[in-house]
């Protein structure tokens, strides 16, 4: 048998998407899949410096590398990822080779996908927002857009062979440039298939882009918004570029926009949101405001962090004066609002025929599938549909029976295909 290689994958999609051209580069040299870590001959840790708690995790990582060696003394480490150069010189000695992920965005190299069914497309990466808390542009570097043609290309391969959901990625997506003229490019490709796209920046979510997420067909109808403060001090120390007015006013343009791709279906649209509690100098005051705002915009979901100073980053600088037990409460707030407009958002689909995804099984057997609109909904046959099967990476229709602050479940309606 060849040498065999493990990726450890951490941090966000744009991660997830390097590591399936990582994974191309092994296998075009000889190495092929390890299902375990253990069984690899070459372990690759992509890594994300975004969080200290991510660092973390990969500190009890490079741990069990020590421990391999004894059983596989010719094994071989290597870190890459967005890592910074505190944090490079931290794990010098734990692995064998450290490598820059920026040089593989200038390689153009057709992934290994994980996925059957949902394909990530990078269409940037890098950015140029440098907002006070983030390491993306020091990691990363500045923005770099591929070329249209280049992504359009990828795009129509994916669903030659099949691929259902088109996720376009970016560390500030709709910053490239004509963006809502690209979402209309690859609406345009022939095919049964969704588009979805993360991570957008308020500054440049624009109208024709709201507009363009209504009225184009495989554009699926959820945005991911993220505000990270409700309060407009601390937006301006972060160097976000919007006021909490103009979030509101988005808010409420995506609200106001039509949903449904025909009379008989429902799609309401779907907001999902980044918040980070603690951020240096955040008053108590300053934190109801973000409290204020997460009740009024009433998030399907959001993604709540306690702060972490990132050395090299602006926010660095400032004094990190929110006690880690204060950030944990103010987390905990904002989780309880989440969960409250998270379910009331969820119970307006009981009763309601959707357009589903089938993505697989959880560990109990359950039928998995995604929404439109980005939930995670769990399906049971019943004896009156017992007869008719659900294919993985095939849309269905669901009648939602039940809804959960995280998710939806329901019944198998029948299988259908949309021009």
């Amino acid at each position: 048998m060849g040498k065999r290689y493990f990726i450890k994958t951490f941090g966000c999609q744009m991660n997830k998407s390097d590591s399936e051209r990582i994974a191309t580069v092994l296998e075009k040299i000889g190495y092929q899949p390890a299902e375990k870590l253990e069984q690899a001959d070459l372990i690759m840790v992509n890594m994300c410096s975004v969080r200290q708690s991510a660092v973390d995790r990969i500190w009890g990582l490079a741990q069990k590398f020590t421990k391999l060696r004894n059983r596989k003394p010719n094994l071989k480490t290597v870190l890459t990822g967005c890592i910074l150069s505190k944090d490079r010189k931290k794990f010098t000695s734990k692995f064998d080779l450290i490598s820059n992920i920026k040089d593989l965005a200038k390689l153009r190299i057709i992934p290994r996908y994980s996925s059957k069914v949902t394909a990530y497309v990078p269409i940037s990466t890098g950015c140029d927002n440098y907002c006070a808390y983030c390491v993306v542009p020091y990691v990363r570097g500045r923005e770099i857009c591929r070329p249209v043609d280049e992504i359009l290309k990828e795009v129509k391969n994916l669903i030659k062979k099949g691929y259902k959901e088109i996720i376009l990625l970016g560390q500030n997506v709709n910053s490239y440039p004509h963006f809502p003229k690209l979402l209309q490019k690859i609406n345009d490709i022939p095919g049964n298939f969704w588009i979805r796209f993360t991570s957008p920046h308020p500054k440049d979510t624009t109208k024709e882009l709201i507009e363009a997420v209504a009225k184009l067909s495989k554009v699926c109808e959820h945005i991911h918004l993220p505000i990270q403060s409700g309060d407009n001090k601390i937006l301006k120390k972060m160097n976000r570029n919007y006021t909490v007015e103009q979030y509101r006013k988005l808010i409420r343009e995506i609200k106001k926009t039509p949903g449904g791709r025909d009379a008989k279906s429902f799609v309401p649209y779907s907001i999902s949101t980044d918040i980070i509690v603690g951020f240096p100098g955040e008053t108590k005051k300053q934190f109801e405001n973000t409290a204020k705002l997460m009740r009024w915009a009433k998030f399907d979901m959001a993604y709540i962090a306690q702060y972490s100073p990132r050395p090299g980053t602006a926010a660095a600088k400032l004094k990190d004066n929110v006690s880690p037990k204060e950030k944990k409460r103010r987390e905990k707030v904002l989780t309880a609002i989440l969960k409250k407009t998270a379910l009331e958002n969820n119970k307006k689909y009981i009763g309601k025929i959707v357009e589903v995804l089938i993505i697989g099984k959880d560990r109990s057997g359950n039928i998995q599938g995604r929404t439109r609109t980005f939930k995670n909904m769990r399906i049971r046959q019943t004896t009156d549909n017992k007869r008719q099967t659900t294919k993985f990476g095939e849309f269905t229709k669901i009648k939602i029976t039940k809804a959960t602050i995280w998710g939806l479940e329901g019944e198998l309606v029948s299988f259908f295909s949309r021009p």
